[in-house]
Parts: structure tokens; sequence; C-alpha cells
């Protein structure tokens, strides 16, 4: 094996949408979950002295430009192109051009659909390592995936057969990996921020909070229908459209305008999200399908009790850190126990921070991702793209 020049892994995370996170001063193009873990991890590599770059759509940003020590190549602009011909020039086309300038030894990727096609193939070409993180339990089920295309199903299933590292968020996502795909993987940890505000029960004053991409498999309607089962109580609703859903966004939009208790926020930039979770007493999560919800993470982190209708591992009911629920019905009950009382929300409170604070420190976090990438780095060629 030839030996490597430099002593650890530059590594490049291939999410058009990270610089809404990474960039406050962009914040208003969208986040989703996989583009906030992609983020979190890079910082954190960052901090661990690793060689971090990111490829990212073309907001207008210069080229090379760099935040928190992360480089920044720009594919594309969003809506650039002729249709049908932009999915080879300008997407594709600018999308290799930026993995080239990054010259990485590691691509990153996540979310199932034509990307980590795309990125496996540069990959192969050009003597990289590929790692590819599972974003949602729909990325292991050919029958549930979010892919619209044939033609980006296939390369889907180029991506994932080919990508040197598979990480899957939750056992259950493995198991279904392997069983639909044969496709082996190793869990590893969602990445999380510990800061924020930890306010009392009674100095909160959002009752319920709702946070989502607004598109129909979120169901946000069903928040809709507890808070006119719920009048007293203030529900507040955070998220943007989704391209291909702006429908459903606008339906929910204006349901929610005829509902007194009910304040529509639209979408809000990921860095000013934090404030809404310190003033809730309950977030609620209606998905019908998910990953891990980084929206769990980012409420008891700050002491919200989640009450949700998916419960990755059981962990809300094992550990009592909100309510895991099946119904609207129970869904009310959850929402109003949790709200009205200070005593059974202290309690879960409580439970919600001992658990990010035990199992959600920087060092055990990252670690299962530097293990991943150091033994990857160990099998890697030099990169020859220049």
């Amino acid at each position: 094996m030839t030996v490597p020049q430099h002593s650890t892994p530059r590594i490049c995370f291939v999410g058009l949408g990270n610089l809404s996170v990474l960039a406050p001063e962009y914040g208003r193009h969208g986040v989703g979950g996989a583009e906030l873990q992609q983020t979190l991890l890079a910082r954190a590599l960052v901090a661990q002295g690793y060689d971090v770059s990111m490829v990212v759509a073309d907001h207008g940003q210069p080229d090379g430009a760099a935040w928190e020590g992360i480089r920044t190549y720009k594919a594309y602009r969003p809506g650039a192109g002729l249709p049908v011909l932009r999915f080879i020039h300008p997407r594709w086309t600018g999308l290799w051009a930026a993995m080239k300038r990054a010259r990485a030894d590691i691509y990153y990727a996540s979310c199932a659909g034509a990307l980590i096609g795309q990125v496996a193939l540069f990959a192969r070409l050009n003597g990289a390592k590929v790692v590819f993180r599972v974003a949602s339990n729909s990325d292991c089920d050919p029958g549930s995936l979010l892919i619209r295309y044939w033609r980006d199903k296939r390369l889907y299933r180029y991506g994932l057969r080919r990508a040197d590292v598979v990480l899957a968020q939750t056992p259950e996502q493995q198991q279904a990996l392997l069983k639909n795909f044969r496709r082996d993987s190793r869990v590893v940890p969602s990445m999380t921020e510990a800061n924020g505000r930890r306010l009392d029960f009674a100095a909160r004053d959002i009752s319920v909070l709702w946070v989502g991409n607004i598109r129909a498999l979120k169901r946000p309607e069903l928040l809709l229908e507890a808070a006119r089962k719920l009048p007293h109580l203030a529900f507040h609703i955070i998220g943007g459209p989704v391209a291909g859903h702006e429908s459903v966004y606008e339906s929910v939009r204006a349901a929610a305008l005829q509902v007194p208790n009910v304040q529509f926020h639209g979408p809000v930039p990921y860095h000013a999200v934090g404030q809404f979770y310190e003033r809730a007493r309950v977030f609620v999560g209606t998905s019908e399908i998910e990953g891990f919800p980084n929206t769990y993470l980012q409420a008891w982190a700050r002491g919200t009790p989640v009450v949700a209708f998916l419960d990755p591992e059981q962990l809300i009911a094992r550990n009592g850190m909100g309510r895991a629920v099946t119904s609207v019905a129970q869904m009310c009950e959850a929402i109003a126990a949790l709200s009205d009382d200070a005593h059974t929300w202290e309690i879960a409170s409580q439970r919600s921070r001992d658990y990010m604070d035990n199992r959600f420190n920087a060092t055990r976090m990252t670690a299962p991702y530097i293990q991943a990438l150091s033994n990857l780095y160990e099998r890697a060629a030099p990169v020859r793209a220049t």
C-alpha cells in the first residue's frame, strides 16, 4: 500500500444544502436533518485537527470561502440550466468540478438519491473513498424511497453498493439495509449541539412547538387537529416548503391561519430556531416515517419533552422524556398533561436533560465517526484528482 502524504484524511462533505447551517447569512435557504448532521460533524472534525471541506450549492458566495475552518466549493446554482438537460449540465458537471477542487481522500454524502451514485462514481475514478450516511428509514426500503425518477433510483443503488462505508442511525435501519439491499452498515449516534438555555416551566410561553420541512409525510395536519381540540394552549409551527410539495405548504399555512391558537411562522433560519425550543413546554413530532429526528435532540438538549408518533429504539418511552403516542387522542392527552402540569413536566424535562448530558458529549458523539474514517483511510490510495 502506498503511504499517504498526510497523517489524517482530507474529508469533503457533499451536501448542497449545507451552507444554510454553516453560514448564518445564507440561512434563509432552508435546512434538513442531513444538512445539520453533516455540518455538526464537520465542525467536530475541524476541532480534532482534520482538514475538512464541503461541496455546496452556489448562492453567490465566493468559491473557496471558509467558515469555522471549513472550506466550501460551490457546485451550481439551484435554478440554473434547462429542464432535463440540467441533470448533466450544470448539475453533474458542476458537482464533479467542485469535488475535484476539494481534492479529498474521503467524500461523505447523505440521503437516498442520485447524489450518492454520482459521488461514488467520481471517487472510483479518482482513487478516493466514500462514506454514505442514512438519513431516514425510507432510505433502507426500496418500496419507501423518496426518489421520484427511475434514473435516480438506479444511481442510488449504485452508490449504496459502491460506498466504502455505510452509516446507519439505528439498529432498525441497519437490519433493513441488510434485508432489503444486502448492504452491511454500522450504527453511529446522531450529532447534536448541547448549547442553549434550559428555562423552567413558568418561563416558557409556548405550549406546543412543531418544527419541520412541511410535506405530506410529516403530517402537520395532525397538529392542527390537536390545536382545535386544545384551544387553551398556544401552538407554534415552524417550517418551509419543500420543492415539489409547495401545495402542501400552502394548504397547511392557510389552515393554520384559521385556528386562533396557532401561530404559523413559516421558514425560520436554523440559527434562530433554538430560542423556540427554549420557550416551548412540549415539542410534538407527527411524522409517519423518519430516521432519528434531529428535532428530538434539539428539544431534549434544552429540557423540552417530546410527544411523538415515532419513537426510535423506544427512547421516549424507556427514558420518560415525553410520551410516545399512536393516535391524535393520545397526543392531545400527552400534550395537556405536560403543558398544564408543572410537576409532570419537570420530571420529563429533567430526564431529557440527564439523557443528553450523559449520552451526547462531543467526544462520545464523534469517536465512532473518527474510527470509521481512520479505518477507511488506512486502506485508501492517494487521491489522483488535481
